[in-house]
């Protein structure tokens, strides 16, 4: 069971990633909110890095080097779906702010989210950082994919499909580790996750139907 969540969770992700992609080169803009790509990217990296040359969750082998696996995959969709934010991104930078801050502002958001990446594992240790700080930044992406479809005020950069795949890739891991391990801090924020989930698809399929005469 174990083995399939991962997989599940992983493959998950890998289509999320890939709609990020895609929607963004399509339709020249950024499909994942920032402070989510950051958190993302700076959580993917640590822990891929660490796992491979500190071993932090043991030797590479089983579920292990199943989850580095897909760590790396991650990031190496992650620096695409970064490519975008740096290149289309700047179209949505407040006027009243020079456009000149834009990559410093980002440059120090991306800083910042390292930074709190790496305070979590110095007071939780590794295992238990990575967990907290994976649960809560999916709760914080699920509530800001809802931010986005207000502010866009319609489905750019968005599909039903990146949702549903979001969804499941953070559902999976809520039932490993909030469940079957047993985790209240993962349960709650697995939970919340999934209701704002919930909430996002329906109002990209409610969104979808509009557009179909």
């Amino acid at each position: 069971m174990a083995v399939f969540l991962t997989i599940l969770s992983g493959l998950g992700w890998v289509i999320v990633y890939e709609e990020c992609i895609r929607l963004g080169m399509k339709q020249k803009t950024y499909a994942m909110p920032f402070w989510a790509l950051g958190l993302n990217f700076a959580w993917e990296l640590i822990y891929t890095v660490s796992d491979i040359f500190l071993e932090a969750h043991g030797p590479l082998e089983g579920m292990t080097l199943l989850q580095t696996v897909a760590n790396a995959a991650w990031v190496c969709l992650d620096v695409v779906i970064l490519t975008t934010y740096f290149r289309y991104g700047k179209k949505e930078w407040p006027n009243q702010i020079d456009g000149r801050m834009f990559v410093p502002w980002s440059v120090l958001g991306l800083a910042c989210c390292f930074a709190l990446q790496l305070v979590f594992i110095q007071e939780f240790g590794f295992t238990m950082a990575a967990q907290y700080a994976a649960f809560l930044q999916n709760l914080l992406m699920s509530v800001l994919f809802i931010t986005m479809y207000v502010k866009r005020g319609g489905m750019e950069g968005q599909s039903v499909l990146l949702a549903v795949a979001k969804w499941i890739g953070t559902l999976a891991p809520t039932i490993l580790m909030g469940v079957l391990i047993f985790n209240w801090v993962v349960l709650v924020c697995g939970i919340f996750c999934s209701i704002f989930d919930v909430i996002y698809i329906i109002l990209l399929v409610k969104e979808r139907k509009k557009a179909i005469p």
